[in-house]
């Protein structure tokens, strides 16, 4: 297994984050024009967004994750990883550089929604404080699956802000 990088993602990434984004989503994968569209938030001073990649050695993209953020509130876009990099802990590689970014971004919390017929990625969440707050029926279209609405306050029980190491990951 060669090891990985995270960057930023770029509009030359597109087309590889596409490929995953069908291989691993096939009935509800983002468009171009939606990937487009999010990074066109995601540079210069008035950033609202981060999308990021993780490049093996060899150059292959072989996950990626992005989040919004408004208003104190971020918002966990989509995060995936190819299937050869299952349990190697690049999930949550990824989500801990979201959760660093939404403190950067002044979040108080991050919320997210996951396929109610996805627990690994459930687990996941679960391992970084995630909570569950609720479900959206037919969120997931066109397969017509619910989503589970997660939710992470990004400071602790004494209210002290978390920092992106100190997560639970």
């Amino acid at each position: 297994m060669t090891d990985t990088t995270l960057r930023e993602m770029r509009w030359w990434d597109i087309e590889a984050v596409l490929a995953l984004e069908y291989e691993l989503f096939p009935e509800d994968a983002w468009s171009p024009g939606m990937f487009w569209s999010e990074l066109a938030h995601a540079r210069g001073p008035a950033a609202t967004r981060r999308y990021v990649v993780a490049e093996a050695d060899d150059g292959r993209i072989v996950g990626y994750a992005g989040l919004a953020a408004a208003g104190g509130l971020g918002d966990v876009q989509t995060i995936a990883a190819a299937r050869d990099r299952w349990g190697t802990g690049l999930g949550s590689r990824l989500l801990t550089d979201l959760l660093q970014h939404a403190t950067a971004f002044e979040c108080e919390e991050v919320l997210l929604e996951v396929r109610v017929d996805n627990p690994r990625a459930q687990k996941l969440y679960e391992r970084f404080g995630f909570e569950p707050i609720g479900f959206r029926r037919g969120y997931y279209q066109p397969g017509n699956v619910d989503a589970l609405v997660m939710r992470l306050s990004m400071h602790d029980e004494r209210g002290v802000p978390r920092q992106g190491t100190e997560i639970n990951g």
